[in-house]
């Protein structure tokens, strides 16, 4: 997974927090996390794109949840960033060099193209079975006090 899916959820997860009808810009998004501004906007943009978050204009706007934290997953997100493809590509080395023989020799998928498989289908399925609802609870018995605390002064003026 890419970098943007990292800051993806988590800019997810502080959308979550915010009261209804607020917004925050790329910008200071990306200030709250530290990473560059022009690239993660086009994570946002395509977290908008996706449905998983709307951009409104104007003052008191920006980037905010377009439906609830608790029907957003976190596969949501992550095929919004990275996209729906599968990790593991098989191209079928196991028929190439020395010991190749027919085609008609080989089953329908190698041991090794199932385990992959079966590895991206029960993460696949983790990440759709946890919600940003789920990350923002987490993130609040999880952090530590005065992390959270300061977070809560930054967004108090970022809103303001």
């Amino acid at each position: 997974m890419s970098d943007g899916v990292e800051w993806a959820v988590h800019c997810c997860t502080v959308l979550a927090a915010l009261p209804a009808g607020k917004g925050l810009t790329a910008a200071s998004l990306a200030e709250f996390h530290g990473v560059p501004s022009a690239y993660l906007a086009k994570h946002l943009q395509a977290l908008t794109r996706a449905g998983v978050l709307e951009a409104a204009p104007g003052r008191g706007g920006g980037y905010r949840l377009a439906k609830p934290a608790r029907e957003i997953s976190i596969c949501d997100v992550v095929e919004a960033v990275d996209g729906s493809a599968e990790a593991f590509r098989c191209r079928e080395i196991r028929r190439r060099g020395p010991s190749a023989v027919k085609a008609s020799a080989y089953g329908d998928m190698c041991g090794i193209a199932r385990v992959m498989k079966s590895a991206e289908t029960a993460y696949r399925a983790a990440l759709a079975a946890t919600s940003i609802a789920d990350l923002v609870r987490g993130l609040a018995a999880e952090a530590p006090p005065e992390a959270l605390a300061k977070g809560a002064v930054w967004l108090k003026e970022e809103l303001s």
